[in-house]
């Protein structure tokens, strides 16, 4: 699409719809090269509604004709049924939902409020419908369960209790209940999303160079472009999103303005008016406790929690509450730290939260001589994309090629085709790297296809987005080490996709449980600082040398720099979710709950959550990671462990242990219990003392 179409495409939301049909690529088999492609150049907005509910008919017909079916139920006419079935909706779900989580703008936040609800609807009846859900108990408790594979038997067992944990046992009344709540929450989620875009499309304008002091020139390049782009040419914007905010408050030299803008970023959703969350919050929490007892649970935190690795919440709990008070403790070291350093300076001020980055980062300066500024000129996005598929390339055999004939849904995505180690073709890869108005904050990795065995031999296509500032036009895009690490977390991902070599699409890929998801992607960070990448990606952006080996020598020395205000950060955030999730049938004022938990925990003063509940669109946007942020954790635990294989081996390359690697986790998707996957990955359990050897904290 040209830049005209791509504006016009956003503004067609009232144009009367076409009468729609099978062949309307909105729903229909994706066509073009690479067995198909997502027909983004045919996406009408206005098309969406009456695309959503063709296809919910289309998903329908396909359930009813699998629950009418008078054989006797099989696990071939019954689960592979099910699986095959309703392939037009599950195209369509993927289009809207890369497309509003990329483009939320115009029509798009109406649309999804009808869109959602609908798809809740639909969830419901599903798992409601009492005729599939015979056929699916008398798969599970047949004599034909004895004799199926590994992956057939997860497959129905996953299925069974999916339909328990929905509801299928209820009565009418608590099923017609169970319905309505679900129907409120996703009007509830998505109103959260809007109401935290809607803060995050706020600036802090600068309007004085005086107010740059400190800023690296990088940063100044990226903020004046920002302000360009809001019709504030002349002027410096920091906008309200994380990519923005953390190096400024790294950096900034004004201790008013990084309190100002400290105080935007925390606040998000938090404002009162329009655009508060905390309705929504108390509104959720009841809700979703009342149907968890509704299905038998006692809160919501154990009906989250029970499919996962974890199982319970004290399992959950015991795990965050035995690396808590060491991450406290260590706070105490690094506050100490700064303090002492702020009054050296004769700052005359206590460490407030706004000062804690930039602070830190005096402090590595002077303990470790590592200055972050000095390493940034060597990270260019560019290059570290480069360095992702020669890691991917050395570990798994896979090759990234760029190509232009295939349709996106903005000017900015790029697209790659990747063939395996024997030049097959192995799928796409989608890159969408910058901010922009409209787009979720953050980094994520989306599934467009997933791969399967069941319907041919399909091949996947993923996509990484994030959110990085573009600089002055034509000069390389520059991201600190932190934004370089989720680089590669989110590229893990992906890789976890594209790797994916399994039958059943449900069971594909990134398809496995919420805190085992997180573990491939934190293994593929570590090797963003393994020599052969830092001495071959990390290149200066004007000179074109290497990093010089003393750089990359006090990264390494500093590499648990730091850890008490990280993990402090995250497991806040973490135990307010599980605490909330746990409690959530009270009447709960969230900003209240969240500063009595706090204060309960012992949280250090200078620091705040990494997500604040108002803004907590893990936990509140959805209920992808509800009781369940603490899986971020769970998953480093495993992935402390599955690095020290590769460091008992002698290096990250090691054929062997890559290929167990590859074997064992990358490509078995959810066929196989992750449990399972991981002992013969690693010969035994986990050891979970690991993460606190990774962290530098003590081991008792």
């Amino acid at each position: 699409m040209t830049e005209a179409a791509y504006a016009q495409a956003g503004q067609t939301a009232e144009a009367a719809p076409a009468p729609f049909s099978a062949d309307n690529p909105m729903v229909a088999e994706w066509t073009g090269p690479y067995g198909g492609v997502p027909p983004w150049d045919k996406i009408s907005v206005a098309d969406f509604v009456p695309a959503l509910d063709y296809a919910i008919e289309r998903a329908r017909a396909d359930i009813a004709a699998v629950a009418a079916n008078p054989k006797k139920p099989t696990f071939e006419n019954t689960m592979v049924a099910m699986e095959k079935g309703g392939a037009e909706l599950t195209r369509l779900v993927n289009l809207f939902g890369v497309y509003s989580s990329n483009l939320n703008t115009g029509e798009v936040p109406k649309i999804e409020l009808v869109v959602y609800p609908k798809l809740a609807a639909f969830s419901d009846e599903v798992n409601q419908n009492e005729a599939l859900f015979r056929r699916v108990a008398a798969v599970y408790n047949g004599k034909e369960m004895k004799k199926l594979g590994v992956a057939e038997r997860r497959l129905v067992e996953d299925s069974y209790k999916s339909f328990v944990r929905n509801g299928a046992n209820l009565d009418a009344a608590g099923k017609k209940r169970v319905a309505e709540i679900n129907q409120r929450l996703a009007t509830l989620g998505t109103t959260f999303t809007q109401n935290q875009l809607a803060d995050e499309d706020t600036v802090t304008l600068l309007d004085r160079k005086a107010d740059l002091i400190g800023l690296p020139q990088g940063l100044v390049d990226a903020y004046a472009e920002t302000a360009k782009a809001k019709g504030k040419a002349g002027q410096w914007a920091i906008a309200n999103t994380r990519s923005a905010v953390d190096p400024f408050l790294t950096y900034s030299g004004n201790r008013g303005l990084r309190e100002k803008v400290w105080r935007a970023f925390v606040n998000r959703g938090d404002n009162g008016g329009a655009s508060d969350n905390n309705a929504i919050i108390a509104e959720t929490l009841k809700l979703r406790a009342e149907r968890s007892k509704l299905l038998g649970y006692p809160t919501y935190a154990h009906w989250s929690i029970e499919p996962q690795m974890a199982k319970t919440p004290d399992a959950a709990m015991d795990l965050m509450m035995r690396v808590w008070p060491k991450a406290v403790a260590r706070v105490r070291e690094e506050v100490a730290d700064m303090q002492a350093l702020a009054d050296a300076e004769g700052a005359k001020i206590k460490i407030e939260p706004w000062d804690y980055r930039y602070y830190a980062e005096k402090v590595r300066k002077a303990k470790y001589d590592l200055d972050f500024n000095e390493v940034k000129p060597y990270m260019q996005m560019e290059k570290l994309r480069e360095g992702m598929f020669w890691v991917a390339g050395a570990l798994y055999g896979l090759k990234f090629e760029p190509v232009s004939d295939v349709p996106v849904f903005h000017p900015d995505v790029r697209v790659w085709k990747v063939t395996d180690a024997n030049g097959a073709f192995a799928g796409l890869w989608y890159f969408d790297p910058f901010a922009r108005a409209g787009k979720n904050s953050g980094a994520w990795m989306t599934n467009y296809r997933n791969q399967e065995k069941l319907s041919g031999d399909i091949q996947p296509i993923v996509s990484n987005n994030s959110n990085y500032i573009p600089g002055k036009p034509g000069e390389p895009v520059l991201i600190s080490w932190d934004d370089a690490e989720t680089l590669f977390h989110e590229f893990g991902h992906a890789l976890h996709g594209l790797l994916s070599d399994v039958k059943y699409p449900s069971q594909s890929g990134t398809s496995v449980p919420r805190d085992y998801v997180e573990f491939p992607s934190q293994v593929n960070e570590r090797w963003l600082s393994t020599p052969e990448v830092m001495s071959r990606f990390l290149v200066h952006y004007q000179t074109g040398e290497a990093l010089p080996q003393a750089l990359a020598d006090k990264i390494k020395r500093a590499k648990t720099f730091n850890q008490g205000f990280a993990t402090v950060e995250f497991l806040a955030s973490a135990l307010v979710d599980m605490k909330l999730h746990l409690a959530g049938g009270a009447d709960i004022d969230p900003d209240a709950f969240e500063r009595e938990t706090l204060a309960d925990l012992g949280m250090p003063s200078e620091i705040v959550m990494r997500h604040r509940t108002p803004q907590f669109g893990h936990i509140f946007s959805g209920e992808g990671y509800a009781a369940g942020y603490y899986s971020y954790l769970w998953a480093d635990a495993i992935t402390a462990d599955a690095a020290e294989a590769f460091v008992e081996a002698g290096s990250f390359y090691d054929k062997e242990t890559a290929k167990r690697f590859h074997d064992n986790i990358m490509s078995v998707g959810d066929s196989i219990d992750p449990a399972d996957g991981f002992r013969k990955f690693r010969g035994r359990d986990v050891d979970t003392t690991a993460l606190l050897r990774d962290r530098g904290f003590p081991v008792d």
